[in-house]
């Protein structure tokens, strides 16, 4: 099991999504977040908006996966979320050690769904 964190622009959310669904993986947890990489200082548009350096809008999406998942959610990923210029994104891949589903208390493999 794997944990994969990415971290992607607002404005390509909803096609990083519609690639994940069209891989098959529809369960994910999706934050707004603030932060920057090495394109801090840079001025980007968001919604017709000029937003100057510190602190950047981006979107974080969590997915816990079984192992034959993770291919497929890093490549639906890369696929939505890449534009080819600086502040694309990151994504972590994170060993998972344990999944429990609170409804049914299954664990592991089984409770990722």
């Amino acid at each position: 099991m794997k944990l994969i964190i990415a971290i992607v622009q607002p404005g390509r959310f909803e096609a990083v999504r519609d690639e994940l669904y069209e891989a098959g993986i529809n369960l994910m947890t999706v934050s707004e977040v603030l932060g920057h990489g090495r394109q801090k200082g840079v001025t980007e548009v968001y919604r017709g908006a000029k937003e100057m350096g510190n602190l950047l809008r981006k979107i974080r999406l969590e997915i816990a996966v079984n192992e034959n998942y993770v291919e497929p959610t890093i490549k639906a990923i890369v696929k939505g979320a890449k534009t080819g210029e600086t502040g694309d994104g990151k994504i972590f891949v994170l060993d998972l050690k344990e999944c429990i589903r609170i409804r049914t208390e299954e664990c592991g493999s089984v409770a990722i769904g």
